[in-house]
């Protein structure tokens, strides 16, 4: 074996316990919160030396940001390059769609995310005054120019912005209650296809939009 393939092996490895180990993090952050999840518990969870979590991130503050930075990358997704001359319909069902579907197949996520944020946002503050708040204001300048164009009625912008998110991540943060009062152990297909359709009814009906059925 080359030097060279040993090298590349050497990095296969490293990556694949990297993500192990951050998927663990991810799932025990989550259920017990960030006082619950020793250091320890996560190495247990994942199936590597807790030298091994020690390596790879030192401490559990790092370890902890990690996993909301993946979080983060993964969730501030959606109305990319969005633009005044846009189809509002379009667009704001497309993204109550992804949000849905995220919320669905990522609730962990979500609520450690949702965990966070309840804490007072110690790890996220800087991020949320600085790229989120730098976000939100392009993104409701758009919707504010569809107002002022007539594509949709008055609204406060960044309020409808908030509504999306909270409706949409509902599904993920209360999925306990939500599966018991349906009496399902999971979420079915046409799950989504309904709550899709019926938070896209709800917020465009509101907005004077028809949800486009070109979807």
């Amino acid at each position: 074996m080359t030097t060279e393939v040993k090298k590349n092996k050497k990095e296969l490895t490293r990556q694949k316990n990297y993500q192990i180990i951050l998927d663990a993090a991810e799932e025990l952050f989550a259920r017990t919160g960030y006082d619950g999840a020793s250091m320890s518990l996560i190495a247990n969870k994942a199936g590597v030396p807790k030298a091994n979590v020690h390596y790879y991130f030192q401490h559990k503050d790092n370890l902890y940001k990690m996993v909301l930075d993946r979080i983060i990358e993964k969730w501030n997704f959606g109305l990319e390059n969005i633009k005044a001359e846009d189809d509002p319909a379009t667009i704001l069902h497309h993204y109550i769609r992804d949000k849905v579907a995220l919320a669905i197949t990522q609730p962990m996520q979500s609520r450690l995310y949702a965990t966070e944020i309840i804490r007072g946002a110690p790890s996220l503050h800087d991020y949320l005054c600085d790229e989120t708040r730098q976000w939100v204001k392009g993104k409701v300048d758009v919707f504010q120019a569809w107002i002022d164009q007539g594509k949709i009625r008055k609204i406060d912008p960044m309020h409808l912005l908030f509504s999306i998110w909270s409706t949409t991540q509902y599904y993920a943060d209360f999925q306990t209650q939500i599966l018991l009062i349906m009496d399902q152990q999971e979420y079915a297909e046409k799950d989504v296809a309904s709550i899709t359709q019926t938070v896209s009814q709800l917020i465009l009906g509101s907005l004077g939009l028809t949800v486009p059925t070109n979807d």
